[in-house]
């Protein structure tokens, strides 16, 4: 099954609500732009070199996300650009892709990340931590950026009750966000492992690689 086909299946399977984001590290320039011609404009890069990288050999419609782990000194190489940063895990963060938004006249959309999952490997804010950030009178002075809603990455685990717990109490934590002056509209949770799980506990964007550009779904 070829890369047209595997992005059909997924359009046909997903509810309209749910946003298909086609994970496209490590995966080529030529390949991306099959997914392009097969109607995804919606794409997701872990490190900012290969982003950028990408970005200037395909066309201007791309939707880029950065999904992986953003470093403060690197926000200005996508700025220009990016269309949603999934990652951020710190006030410091915040202020620094604001800080570069207002130098290329932009608002540009981000996601909190939460940490959800039971591994030291991965990042994310507490629960607590980002409702904190929420309610901060710095947050209240940042312009140029906006808080569309979380992201979570659940335990890279077997046990599926596990990861629906996860993601339970990440939605959960969504809903609640609303009680706060903050009205979150994506909740990216779900991988090509998990997205099935992920969706039935309320998740709008998942993030799919191998059952794109692999070989079949």
């Amino acid at each position: 099954m070829n890369i047209a086909e595997n992005i059909l299946k997924f359009k046909q399977e997903l509810p309209e609500s749910v946003l298909l984001l086609a994970v496209s590290k490590t995966h080529s320039a030529d390949l991306v732009m099959q997914a392009y011609k097969a109607g995804q404009r919606d794409f997701g890069e872990n490190k900012v070199q290969e982003l950028i990288s990408k970005q200037v050999q395909l066309p201007a419609d791309i939707r880029w996300h950065l999904i992986g782990h953003l470093q403060s000194n690197k926000v200005k190489y996508i700025a220009p650009f990016i269309s949603l940063i999934h990652s951020v895990d710190s006030l410091g963060l915040l202020e620094e892709i604001n800080k570069q938004a207002l130098k290329n006249n932009r608002i540009i959309d981000c996601l909190l990340q939460i940490y959800i999952a039971g591994e030291e490997t991965k990042y994310g804010l507490s629960f607590e931590e980002a409702r904190q950030i929420l309610i901060s009178d710095a947050f209240r002075n940042l312009n140029n950026i906006r808080i569309t809603g979380l992201m979570g990455m659940a335990s890279n685990t077997e046990d599926q009750n596990l990861i629906r717990s996860e993601f339970r109490g990440l939605h959960d934590f969504f809903i609640q966000l609303s009680h706060v002056n903050f009205k979150p509209e994506i909740l990216s949770m779900g991988m090509s492992s998990d997205y099935k799980i992920a969706i039935e506990e309320g998740s709008t964007l998942i993030r799919a690689g191998s059952l794109i550009f692999g070989s079949r779904i």
